[in-house]
């Protein structure tokens, strides 16, 4: 049997664990579970499965057009934001290629990466925080593609606008940009990058987006990229037909008019930052204050220990060993209820 070389250098992503009866703050969904509207819809066309979905996404595209102001050519959905990485590092990426990204970060830009035969370059994490001039400083001619994901996962920090933009302005227009912002809509920093701004003034940004977090429908599994329209067209030529499912299509166009559903999940996710940051502060423990529905935190003990022996008390958490940190683990923000059962099995076990 013969296995490219390049598969064979890849570890297969490991998804956050659940044990039955214990709650998941493992894998940074919503704990308000879906968007009422997208579970309304939902009821209302189950008698349509039996039909293939629109390849096209009509009606989802129209969604986002009129969410966000631009044109529906602007917009491509994917069965999930990984399946959006697979359509960027297949339009882009050649054998032997760099893609530029960090360490500690999303697994699967490594993946896409792979996939394609080319190559990952990292720059390091410092902080927790992106170093976009390092990043921009190990750009080459063999560089063809960046990874940024902010906020960053699994971090939490993110970069300005005053970081992006002076990063974007060293990027040769050859090299295309995937700004990775799957958790923007927890962002409350003022100072967050406007990119949707700066798709005219870049042709070479691409902007990622998804339905698994803020809207409750990572079952579903809908993501999309924002671009330029010539840049979408090529995309859409690595896009599988039918791709994203009718039911998912369907309930994502309805959960982006669920405005109080949103605002709900937001202030849930500040009550419970603030709640766990007073207790990791209490606790002695070292955290970086996040911006997305997840903590980082170091614990002062292996991760994988601790991550098990959490689990047999009822809380699944996403231990950091996977992203080369041996005692940090990364919790989501879960309701009050969730978070303060957390804290107690966290101090049963330091």
């Amino acid at each position: 049997m013969q296995i490219k070389d390049n598969i064979q250098s890849i570890e297969p992503y490991q998804a956050g664990v659940l044990k039955p009866g214990a709650i998941k703050l493992a894998s940074n969904e919503n704990p308000l579970g879906p968007s009422p509207r997208a579970l309304a819809v939902l009821k209302d066309h189950l008698d349509k499965i039996s039909l293939y979905p629109d390849g096209a996404c009509a009606l989802l595209k129209s969604a986002l057009s009129a969410h966000y102001g631009l044109a529906p050519e602007y917009f491509l959905p994917g069965n999930g934001s990984d399946e959006i990485f697979h359509f960027i590092t297949g339009a882009f990426l050649n054998p032997g290629d760099e893609m530029l990204t960090s360490t500690v970060t999303f697994s699967e830009y490594t993946f896409a990466t792979k996939l394609f035969a080319a190559v990952p370059v990292y720059a390091p994490i410092q902080d927790g925080k992106f170093q976009l001039a390092e990043i921009a400083g190990k750009i080459t001619a063999k560089t063809k593609l960046i990874f940024l994901a902010n906020p960053n996962n699994p971090t939490g920090t993110y970069f300005s606008a005053e970081e992006f933009t002076a990063f974007m302005a060293k990027v040769p227009a050859g090299v295309m940009v995937v700004l990775d912002e799957a958790y923007a809509e927890y962002v409350t920093a003022p100072d967050y990058p406007q990119s949707l701004k700066l798709l005219a003034r870049y042709k070479n940004l691409l902007i990622t987006r998804t339905f698994s977090k803020i809207y409750g429908l990572a079952g579903l599994r809908v993501g999309y990229v924002i671009a330029d329209p010539e840049v979408i067209a090529y995309l859409n030529k690595t896009r599988e037909p039918f791709n994203v499912n009718y039911l998912a299509q369907t309930a994502a166009a309805a959960a982006l008019d669920d405005a109080d559903f949103v605002q709900k999940s937001r202030e849930n996710n500040e009550l419970g930052k603030k709640y766990l940051f007073a207790e990791f502060d209490r606790l002695g423990l070292r955290y970086y204050p996040t911006e997305a529905n997840f903590i980082f935190v170091y614990i002062k003990q292996d991760c994988v220990k601790a991550f098990q022996k959490l689990m047999e008390l009822g809380v699944t958490i996403r231990p950091m060993r996977g992203f080369g940190v041996t005692d940090a683990i990364r919790v989501t923000i879960g309701t009050p209820e969730q978070n303060q059962k957390f804290i107690q099995a966290l101090k049963a076990i330091l």
